[in-house]
């Protein structure tokens, strides 16, 4: 194409990536700043950009009116996201995949404003969201804007908004190798060493900027689990990491499903985005107030971190009451974003892995005290896994747990729930938190390190060939057979489809179509067979050049693409 710009080279993209570097390192700064104002301001009646999310926050002079709180933050947000940026509701990573895969990877910048004002009011009054998914929405904005300002290839604007979610998922956490795993696993359509340059750069200098103005500490510190084991783990121990797993599996189907299942209940409510979001936010608010007055804490509250350390130093070790906890978390994350919040879903992920793995490993050790693994392991394991299950992304929740809590131990324990967990969730839900956001608008997106593999193929590369064109008046025949009547297709029979009646029901694609688009049509059709037509031509019956089935395209796939069906 003659239009297509030149790729730059690797030192211009280098410094690029610095740059990049530079405003997520600075964005998750001015992020945190941001919530504490928020959180101190309507929770505490005070002016302050000084807020620790590790430690509870102290009952305010609001008395029983601090339920009021989250419905206060919650007309804001609305306010926000309506009137300037529809795209900045929810938690981020779906709207950055859908930039990349949809968009050439152009997102608008006043996403990145009005994303950190929307969610560091979400959190700041009491929603249940995370701070990741609008750093990651910061960094990538700010990335495709210096793509689209200096003249690059697509793919190297892609690879700046990867650079940009990496530096703002490594800055906001203190994790620099998550950081650049993150962007790897959901972010990057190529993997190469000219493509991973500027993600290493960027996510080095937004972790230095982080370290600076943030501190050096593990974003949890457990000093009991900081040194290495002295010998493996009991191969009678892991059938009951196995059990773990499949627990935690549940919990994460059940975390991705609830939370577009809350979301359709309230598109379903009578009226308005504010009405549906200060019900929601009501109901949070009576929750923490209850929470407070019964149990001394908030606990449930905003990022929750405070709750998640708890759990991992043994503060919190009641079997019953971790459960009460994780399922009031579960419930306000799927009221917080359901009806229209903006936040990430990290953070209630880690919160929910720490409280459902910490109340499995008391429960455990109740059974056997001198069980060889703590609780407080079991927590982290937990964490790992709902990270990995929920987003797909489980490179990056094994690696962002062990930089997160400086873990030894937690190695073994880690890899096998996660494995297990991410397993079972894909049985139950085959599309994570992410991808099912864009499933639902009828876009397909890759998950996981095969994100490069759909744009590698397109329609015509795969379709079948091999078929005749016969009128909807004439006998059956042999072979594959595309059934017309005048410029119209009637359907298809034989050939792949057997001896039976004839296919009435098919999508049509153009044979430049990608994977991604092909499975997209199949979703939003709900067919399983695709007529490919020629590129730019008008779709009449002579146009047809050959036919592709979506059994075709998961075995080219290598047996990924049923997620996306």
């Amino acid at each position: 194409m003659a239009d297509e710009p030149r790729a730059l080279n690797l030192w211009v993209m280098g410094v690029l990536g610095v740059l990049v570097g530079i405003i997520g390192g600075f964005g998750a700064v001015v992020f945190r700043m941001m919530i504490a104002f928020f959180h101190n301001l309507l929770f505490l009646g005070t002016w302050s950009l000084e807020y620790n999310a590790n430690i509870h926050t102290p009952p305010g002079p609001w008395g029983p009116w601090v339920i009021l709180v989250p419905v206060l933050g919650s007309i804001g947000v609305v306010f926000l996201v309506k009137t300037f940026a529809p795209e900045a509701k929810g938690h981020g990573v779906p709207e950055v995949m859908d930039a990349i895969y949809y968009n050439d990877g152009r997102i608008r910048p006043l996403v990145a404003v009005v994303k950190s004002l929307a969610s560091a009011l979400s959190i700041g009054s009491g929603g249940s969201v995370g701070r990741e998914g609008p750093i990651i929405q910061i960094g990538a904005a700010f990335g495709s804007t210096l793509g689209q300002v200096i003249r690059m290839p697509a793919a190297q604007r892609v690879n700046l908004i990867a650079a940009g979610a990496g530096a703002g998922i490594a800055a906001t956490f203190n994790t620099p190798l998550g950081g650049v795993v993150f962007a790897m696993e959901l972010m990057m359509t190529s993997i190469r060493a000219k493509t991973i340059l500027p993600v290493f750069i960027a996510t080095a200098t937004a972790t230095y900027i982080g370290r600076v103005f943030l501190g050096m500490n593990p974003a949890f510190d457990i000093p009991a689990l900081t040194e290495a084991p002295a010998a493996p783990i009991d191969i009678w121990v892991l059938p009951i990491l196995l059990g773990c797993g499949l627990v935690l599996g549940l919990m994460a189907a059940l975390f991705v499903k609830s939370i577009y299942w809350t979301e359709d209940l309230f598109d379903r409510m009578p009226g308005n985005q504010y009405t549906r979001h200060m019900f929601g936010m009501l109901i949070v608010g009576v929750m923490i107030y209850l929470l407070l007055e019964k149990a001394g804490h908030y606990y449930v509250q905003g990022v929750g971190y405070a709750t998640i350390g708890d759990v991992l130093s043994g503060v919190l070790s009641s079997p019953w009451f971790l459960i009460l906890l994780v399922a009031l978390k579960l419930l306000a994350t799927a009221l917080t974003l359901g009806s229209g919040a903006s936040g990430g879903v990290f953070s209630p992920g880690l919160f929910i892995g720490a409280g459902l793995g910490g109340c499995l490993g008391s429960v455990i050790h109740s059974i056997d005290p001198n069980f060889p693994i703590e609780p407080s392991l079991f927590a982290v394991a937990g964490m790992a896994a709902m990270i990995g299950g929920t987003t797909g992304a489980v490179a990056t929740g094994s690696v962002m747990i062990f930089e997160m809590t400086r873990d030894l131990h937690a190695v073994l324990p880690v890899l096998i729930t996660v494995a297990v967990c991410t397993a079972v969730r894909k049985r139950l839900s085959p599309a994570s938190i992410y991808t099912m956001k864009l499933l639902r608008r009828g876009k397909a997106v890759p998950e996981g390190m095969a994100s490069a593999m759909p744009r590698a193929e397109t329609a015509g590369m795969l379709m079948e060939k091999e078929f005749r064109l016969v009128g909807v008046e004439d006998g059956r025949g042999s072979g594959l057979e595309v059934v017309t009547e005048g410029d119209r297709v009637r359907g298809i029979r034989g050939g792949l489809f057997g001896d039976g009646e004839m296919e009435g029901e098919f999508t049509i694609v153009e044979e430049t179509s990608t994977v991604v688009d092909v499975m997209a049509a199949y979703h939003s059709s709900e067919t399983k067979v695709a007529l490919v037509m020629r590129a730019g031509s008008g779709g009449s019956a002579g146009d047809v050049v050959g036919i592709l089935t979506s059994d075709r395209v998961v075995e080219s796939m290598g047996g990924i693409a049923h997620l996306y069906q």
